[in-house]
């Protein structure tokens, strides 16, 4: 008779375990990041955007955008931090995910970085020049070839990662390359920068970085993405409001820098360059909000256009207005 009750406890525990462990599953989300500067990598870093939500996270880190569109459509990946021209290709071609939170507006943070000889925009022709594949930086490369009437015949382009970018330089291969943080400081190491992507945007092409979500996970969990922007955002006013909390010895810029590279010095410098709009703005038709007159849905579309004028994609959709949605944020700015 023990043995028997011992083997029904057994089983019992068993079962615990299994449901408590299908709980879990239930709760879990695979986040998808790139290296750059933004607060909210601290809650990547110290283990508290995990924490505070209650879910079981799995951030991955990947090296563009293009990337972490491939994964979201092998359904590996749920959530992405993405740049705009990856995510106007990705629509473009079918892929269902919405942009919820607006994670950095490129400014500073981004920058095409040439050689000393090279003096003006102008000088590009001929020089072979980088960028990530189909990045937002290789979106603003071939905008500012266009700007300065230079056909890609003129020049070379290479669409190759960030790693390469910066050993192609270290080797003397390229001429420039536009990049973003880490590789922006080492290429600004011996080279200049030439044009900021903020300086390409008023030139005529702008850029955004988004947290996009893929449909299905938005449906099944509204209440996930209102908390999990409610909680990045607080990164972002906790950074405004003390940005000598993130200075160049503080334990927030260690950890970031342990997180992506660099040191905690380059790291506390390169969140000086990031600019995220508030939830205000958010929610307008500034970014997400507005529908058709959506900031989001006019960029997207603007640089489909130009992508496919380019080649890279082969169609432009009539209207890129469902790609935004400003409702997670509105929930985050109510409870806030």
């Amino acid at each position: 008779m023990r043995k028997l009750i011992s083997a029904a406890l057994f089983g019992l525990a068993l079962t615990s375990v299994h449901t408590a462990a299908n709980a879990a599953d239930d709760k879990k989300v695979v986040i998808a990041y790139q290296t750059g500067a933004n607060p909210y990598n601290l809650g990547i870093a110290n283990g508290d955007l995990a924490k505070k939500t209650g879910w079981n996270i799995e951030f991955r880190r990947f090296n563009s955008g293009a990337d972490i569109f491939a994964a979201i459509a092998s359904g590996d990946v749920q959530i992405g931090d993405v740049g705009s021209s990856p995510f106007s290709a990705a629509v473009s071609k079918g892929i269902d995910v919405k942009a919820f939170y607006i994670s950095s507006v490129s400014r500073d943070g981004e920058a095409l970085v040439v050689r000393p000889e090279i003096k003006s925009p102008a000088d590009l022709r001929g020089k072979k020049l980088a960028a990530a594949p189909v990045s937002t930086d290789h979106y603003q490369l071939l905008a500012v070839l266009k700007q300065e009437g230079i056909s890609e015949k003129e020049t070379q382009v290479i669409a190759i990662p960030q790693p390469e970018i910066v050993a192609a330089w270290k080797r003397g291969d390229i001429d420039g390359g536009f990049v973003w943080d880490p590789a922006l400081s080492e290429l600004k190491k011996s080279g200049k920068v030439l044009l900021t992507a903020g300086q390409v945007a008023d030139r005529g092409a702008p850029t955004f970085s988004a947290l996009v979500v893929t449909g299905a996970f938005a449906k099944a969990n509204p209440e996930f993405l209102g908390q999990y922007v409610r909680l990045i955002d607080g990164y972002n006013q906790a950074y405004l409001s003390n940005p000598a909390a993130w200075g160049p010895d503080s334990e927030s810029a260690r950890l970031i820098a342990k997180l992506q590279g660099g040191t905690a010095a380059e790291n506390s410098e390169q969140l000086k360059t990031t600019v995220v709009p508030p939830l205000d703005e958010q929610v307008s038709d500034k970014w997400l909000g507005g529908g058709e007159k959506s900031a989001v849905a006019k960029i997207l579309k603007d640089t489909a256009s130009f992508l496919k004028d380019q080649h890279k994609i082969t169609s432009v959709k009539d209207s890129y207005a469902a790609f935004a949605d400003p409702q997670y944020a509105e929930v985050a700015k109510a409870s806030n």
